[in-house]
């Protein structure tokens, strides 16, 4: 009976050894998968995280591109509509001139000839100055 008790001794040790070293590995592996899979996460998680960086930091700076890019139109826009004031001012001038000379033209029907002439021409500079108001603004819109 001895024999019996001993060899179901060293079979019982022998199932115990291979039984912890199967527990050894499966624990081995289950922490390098573990760790492997918090790798994977994380590196998920930071990718993410830069994406996300990247996508603010391009939309602040597309901000401020677009508010430069509208000051500047706007500068613009206020330049070209102060030179438009400025040629309508100086247009109003040269109709009133002109009604001046109408005036003083149907005073002195008598002198046509030289007064019919400068009314013609300031007629024409006139007409053109229109002409090119309006296409100007015809642009504008």
């Amino acid at each position: 009976m001895s024999n019996t008790a001993l060899e179901t001794n060293a079979s019982y040790e022998t199932k115990s050894r291979k039984a912890t070293k199967q527990r050894a590995f499966v624990i081995f592996v289950c922490v390098w998968v573990i760790l492997i899979a918090a790798g994977i996460t994380g590196a998920k998680l930071y990718s993410e995280h830069v994406q996300k960086q990247i996508a603010a930091d391009v939309e602040r700076q597309t901000a401020a591109q677009i508010a430069e890019m509208q000051k500047q139109y706007d500068d613009r826009i206020a330049k070209v509509e102060t030179g438009y004031k400025e040629e309508l001012s100086q247009l109003e001038s040269k109709v009133e001139a002109l009604n001046e000379l109408l005036t003083f033209t149907k005073d002195n029907a008598d002198v046509k000839t030289d007064n019919s002439n400068k009314l013609y021409t300031q007629l024409n500079e006139v007409k053109k100055k229109l002409n090119e108001l309006q296409k100007n603004l015809d642009v504008l819109k």
